[in-house]
């Protein structure tokens, strides 16, 4: 069986892309990250500590987590608007990262790997930035935004995999899978 350890609703739609035989299953993991982390290494971490719970001899377990960062700053998931508001202001005009780590593990192999996507914004202003906070999209993503609804209009330009961005790089899952 494989099984998807993610609570995001855009991981389980862009993994329906390569299977649509699969379970979602999450735990409660303590995602505190270590001190001067990079954002390559954060996610490699989190996809992993989120698959460990459901390893077995016989299901695939994919863990995933993505970052926003920039300046190597890690941009999570804003806890407020005044954050959300913040994280726009920053990204503002210029090229950010999208981190996106996928850990994969049956038995005893496992695989990690992270994408990079490059993504440029738009100079923003207050209007176009508190318009966007009212959509309520900017609340459960990282770097507060989703380029898959109407954060797309924030968006000047992307370099690598637009899924990957959304949340999952399923064309390189999809290539690593095979050997599970």
């Amino acid at each position: 069986m494989l099984i998807l350890a993610s609570q995001s609703p855009r991981r389980r739609e862009l993994l329906k892309f390569i299977d649509e035989d699969f379970i979602i299953k999450s735990a409660e993991v303590d995602e505190t990250l270590p001190q001067d982390i990079t954002p390559e290494n954060a996610v490699l971490y989190l996809s992993k500590i989120k698959a460990e719970p459901f390893k077995s001899d016989g299901d695939t377990v994919i863990g995933a987590d993505t970052v926003v960062a920039i300046d190597g700053k890690i941009l999570g998931k804003p806890n407020d608007e005044n954050e959300a508001i913040a994280m726009l202001r920053l990204l503002s005009g210029r090229e950010h990262s999208v981190f996106t780590g996928v850990t994969i593990i049956k038995a005893n192999k496992e695989k990690s790997f992270f994408a990079e996507t490059r993504v440029k914004f738009y100079e923003l202003s207050d209007k176009m930035i508190y318009d966007y906070i009212k959509t309520g999209e900017p609340f459960d993503k990282a770097g507060a935004y989703g380029i898959q609804g109407c954060g797309c209009l924030l968006v000047e330009k992307i370099d690598g995999d637009y899924f990957n961005v959304v949340g999952l790089p399923v064309a390189k899952l999809n290539r690593l899978l095979l050997d599970f």
